[in-house]
This record gives structure tokens, C-alpha cells and sequence, in this order.
């Protein structure tokens, strides 16, 4: 019964009822929005105001990517399930100068789901051509158990 008791009272202690917070990325990514002006605000200043980019686009270097992201736990009841509380992507876009040209905040309200296709691809080669029959009687004879192995 001590046990019981015992084990009741660690359990209780370790509950806690405040929310845990995860941040991930650069925080306040709403008030930078604002702060930076474009045609005027450059790379230095993006810098100073947000940091490093969390990623630059691999296809436009001059594209740059800013992420936050916050998770918070939800009840006691739910043990523990983390919400998404907030999700903004700031895309910034500079030009061959450094200066800003364009900025683009998006958020969980205007982030869109993708919806994915069902349809599958249909095969555009016959198996009735002079490789695939090559290439098969090369598979089976691979493939085929060796008649005379020596032990």
C-alpha cells in the first residue's frame, strides 16, 4: 500500500498545470514584418533585425526564408498533446544589391492545405519490344538455381 501511495505522490508532484512553450525559428516575425520597409531595408538590416535567415531558397539566392513556429501543451487531460499555436513564414526577397523588394508574411490562416491526387501514372513502354525481352531472359538466367554446383 506504501507503494501505491508512493507512487500516486511522484506522479502528482511531476503534473504541473503551466503551459510548456516550444519555440523553433526567429520569434516575433509579425513586428519585424512591420519594421522592415521595402526599397529602403537591406541585407545588414535584416540581419540585425532578425538574424540569419532560417533557409535561403536553393533556387533564387536572393530569396530568404525567416521561420516561427510555437507549440504550447494543452490540458492535463490530454497528457501532454502539443497544439500549434502559431506559424509564420516571412519570405523576403532582395535584389542584386542587397536592397528589399518584396516581403511576404504568411500565416496559419493564409498557409494552404495540398490537396493530393489519387490518379496513378501510367507505364509508357510495351513488353513486347527486342530489350525487354533481352533484358528478361537475362533476369531469369540470374535468377535460376545453378544445376551443377560443386560442394
Amino acid at each position: 500500500m506504501k507503494y501505491i501511495f508512493l507512487f500516486f505522490f511522484i506522479f502528482i508532484i511531476n503534473c504541473t498545470g503551466n503551459k510548456v512553450s516550444n519555440y523553433h525559428g526567429t520569434k516575433k516575425l509579425d513586428t519585424a514584418y512591420k519594421n522592415i520597409k521595402l526599397n529602403e531595408s537591406n541585407k545588414n538590416d535584416l540581419i540585425r533585425l532578425m538574424g540569419p535567415p532560417s533557409t535561403v531558397s536553393d533556387f533564387d539566392k536572393n530569396k530568404w526564408l525567416y521561420i516561427e513556429r510555437l507549440k504550447t501543451t494543452q490540458s492535463i487531460i490530454k497528457l501532454g498533446k502539443q497544439k500549434l499555436m502559431k506559424s509564420n513564414v516571412l519570405i523576403v526577397e532582395l535584389n542584386n544589391k542587397g536592397i528589399l523588394i518584396n516581403k511576404k508574411l504568411l500565416n496559419l490562416e493564409n498557409m494552404n492545405d495540398i490537396k493530393y491526387l489519387e490518379d496513378t501514372t501510367e507505364k509508357d513502354f510495351k513488353n513486347n519490344n527486342f530489350m525487354y525481352g533481352v533484358l528478361t531472359s537475362l533476369r531469369e538466367k540470374i535468377n535460376a538455381p545453378a544445376k551443377n554446383r560443386r560442394k
